[in-house]
C-alpha cells in the first residue's frame, strides 16, 4: 500500500511539473481550456478586441493619408483660383486694355479652368477618385425652378421615385418703396438720399435742373459704383416721360431674411417715413418647405434637410421660383449616397463618414447672381470689363466654396480621425495589458513552482523506491 501511495504522488508531481514546464516554455498561463475555462473565454474576447483595435488604428492612419491627399489637391485648386482672380482683375482694367490683352487674359483663364478640371478628375487614392463628385451625395431634380445643390454624408439614398419637394413659401428679397413720388420740385430743392448696405454707404444729392429720369440714372450709377447689392426698381426708361414723377423703390439683390439695407431721405415719405431718419429694410423671407415630408431649414433660396431628419438631413435644394407652386409640390429629388465610409473602431457601426464635393469648374461658383449670366466657374469670360467684374464675383464664390470644403476636411481629419487614433492607441494598450494579465505566465512565480515541483518529484520518487525496498525486506525473511 505504501508503494501504491508513493506511486500516486509521483504521478501527481509529474503532471504538475509537466504543466509548469509547459507554461515556462510557452510563456502562456492558459495553454488549453482545461487550464482555466472562464479565463480562456475572457482572454479570447480580449484577443479579438485587441486585433480589431490594431486594425482600426491602421484604418484610421490610411484615412488620414487619404484626407491629406485630397486636401493637398484642394490647395492647388485654391492657388489656381487665386491666379484666375488676378487675371480677371487685370481684365477689368478697361482703360488700358485692348482686345489682344483681353484675348490673352481669356486664354489664361481657360488654361486655369482646364488645370482645375484636371485636378478634380485625376486626384485619387488607390482606385478611389476623390474630387470628381463620385464620392459625394449626388442628386437629380425634376420640376420647374428646382435645382440640387449638394448633400453631406448624413443623407440616405432615395428610391427610384425620389423624395418629393414641397414649397410652402418662396424666398423673397428685401424691398422698400417710398410713399410719395420724386418730383422736379423735390430735385430742385436739393434732396439727399442715403442708402447703406453691407458696410457701404451712398449719400446722393440731387442736382437742380436735372430731370427725374436723369436723377434716377445718377442714383442708380452711384449705388452700382459703391458696390451696394441694391437694385433701383423703376419702369423701363424709354417707356416713361423723363419729367414724370416716379416713386423710388429699392430691392436687395440677394434673397433671404439675412440680407438687409437702410435708406433715408430729407423729405418724409420719399424714401423714409420720417425725414432724415433711417429705415431698416429687413422684409426679405427665406424659402420654406419640406423634403420627403421631413422638416427643413430655409436660407435664401436654399432648402436644407433639417438636423435629425431621418433620411434627408443635409440635402440642399435651390428653389428659384418667385411664387409657391400650385398645390405646393415643386417636384422631386432623386438622391444617391456615395460618401466615403471609414471603419475607425473595432466593433460594428463604429465608422465615420465624409462627403467630398465635386471640384469641377461646372460645379463651382453656382448661384452667384451676375449680369453676364455666368451659371458656374466654367462659363466665366473676361473679354470686356463687365464680364471681368462678374468673373471676379464668380471666382470669389468658388474660392469661398473650396476654402469651406478644405476647412470641413481639416476638421474631419483632426476631430474625427486623429482624435480617434489617440483613443484607439490607448484602448489597444489597455486591452493588450488586460489580456496579458489573464493569459500570460508570471515567469518568476512559475519558476518557483517548477523548482518546488522538481523537489517534490525527486522526493516522491525516492519514497517510492523506499516503499519498494520495504517489500523486498519482507520477502527476504520469507525466503
Amino acid at each position: 500500500m505504501s508503494a501504491l501511495n508513493a506511486h500516486r504522488n509521483v504521478v501527481g508531481n509529474a503532471n504538475a511539473q509537466q504543466k509548469t514546464m509547459e507554461k515556462l516554455s510557452s510563456g502562456i498561463k492558459i495553454n488549453r481550456a482545461a487550464d482555466g475555462p472562464a479565463a480562456l473565454q475572457i482572454s479570447e474576447g480580449l484577443r479579438a478586441q485587441t486585433s480589431g483595435l490594431s486594425q482600426a488604428i491602421d484604418n484610421s492612419e490610411m484615412a488620414v493619408s487619404l484626407m491629406q491627399t485630397a486636401e493637398g489637391a484642394l490647395d492647388e485648386v485654391s492657388r489656381a483660383l487665386i491666379q484666375a482672380r488676378q487675371v480677371a482683375v487685370h481684365a477689368g482694367n478697361e482703360g488700358s486694355n485692348d482686345q489682344n490683352m483681353l484675348k490673352a487674359d481669356q486664354q489664361e483663364i481657360d488654361n486655369i479652368l482646364e488645370q482645375i478640371n484636371r485636378i478634380a478628375t485625376s486626384t485619387q487614392y488607390g482606385h478611389n477618385f476623390l474630387l470628381d463628385g463620385s464620392r459625394a451625395g449626388n442628386g437629380v431634380t425634376t420640376g420647374d425652378h428646382l435645382e440640387f445643390v449638394v448633400a453631406d454624408e448624413k443623407a440616405h439614398s432615395s428610391g427610384p421615385g425620389g423624395y418629393e419637394v414641397t414649397i410652402e413659401n418662396a424666398a423673397t428679397r428685401a424691398t422698400h418703396s417710398g410713399s410719395i413720388a420724386l418730383t422736379q420740385q423735390i430735385i430742385d430743392a436739393g434732396e439727399q438720399i442715403t442708402v447703406s448696405e453691407g458696410g457701404r454707404v451712398v449719400n446722393f444729392l440731387t442736382d437742380e435742373g436735372k430731370t427725374v429720369e436723369q436723377t434716377l440714372n445718377d442714383l442708380e450709377t452711384a449705388i452700382n459704383d459703391a458696390g451696394l447689392k441694391i437694385d433701383l426698381i423703376r419702369p423701363y426708361p424709354p417707356t416713361t416721360d423723363g419729367n414724370a414723377p416716379q416713386n423710388i423703390t429699392f430691392r436687395h439683390k440677394e434673397f433671404g431674411s439675412e440680407h438687409t439695407f437702410q435708406v433715408a431721405s430729407n423729405t418724409a415719405g420719399l424714401v423714409s417715413s420720417v425725414a432724415n431718419k433711417s429705415v431698416v429694410v429687413d422684409n426679405g423671407t427665406d424659402v420654406a418647405g419640406k423634403i420627403n415630408g421631413e422638416e427643413t431649414v430655409g436660407r435664401g433660396q436654399i432648402l436644407t434637410g433639417g438636423p435629425g431628419a431621418d433620411t434627408v438631413e443635409g440635402i440642399q435644394i435651390r428653389y428659384t421660383g418667385e411664387t409657391e407652386p400650385i398645390g405646393g409640390s415643386a417636384g422631386t429629388v432623386t438622391f444617391s449616397q456615395n460618401s466615403l465610409t471609414f471603419q475607425v473602431g473595432a466593433n460594428p457601426h463604429q465608422h465615420s463618414e465624409i462627403s467630398l464635393k465635386s471640384m469641377k469648374t461646372n460645379d463651382l461658383g453656382r448661384g452667384e447672381k451676375n449680369e453676364s449670366n455666368f451659371e458656374s466657374l466654367s462659363e466665366i469670360q473676361v473679354l470686356n470689363a463687365e464680364q471681368a467684374q462678374d468673373a471676379i464675383r464668380v471666382i470669389d464664390q468658388a474660392i469661398e466654396e473650396v476654402s469651406a470644403d478644405r476647412g470641413r476636411m481639416g476638421a474631419f481629419q483632426k476631430n474625427n480621425l486623429e482624435s480617434n487614433l489617440n483613443y484607439l492607441r490607448i484602448a489597444h494598450e489597455n486591452a493588450v495589458s488586460s489580456e496579458s494579465v489573464i493569459r500570460d505566465a508570471d515567469m518568476a512565480e512559475e519558476m518557483a513552482t517548477f523548482t518546488r515541483n522538481q523537489i517534490m518529484m525527486e522526493a516522491s520518487t525516492s519514497m517510492m523506491a523506499q516503499a519498494n525496498q520495504n517489500s523486498m525486506t519482507v520477502l527476504k525473511l520469507v525466503g
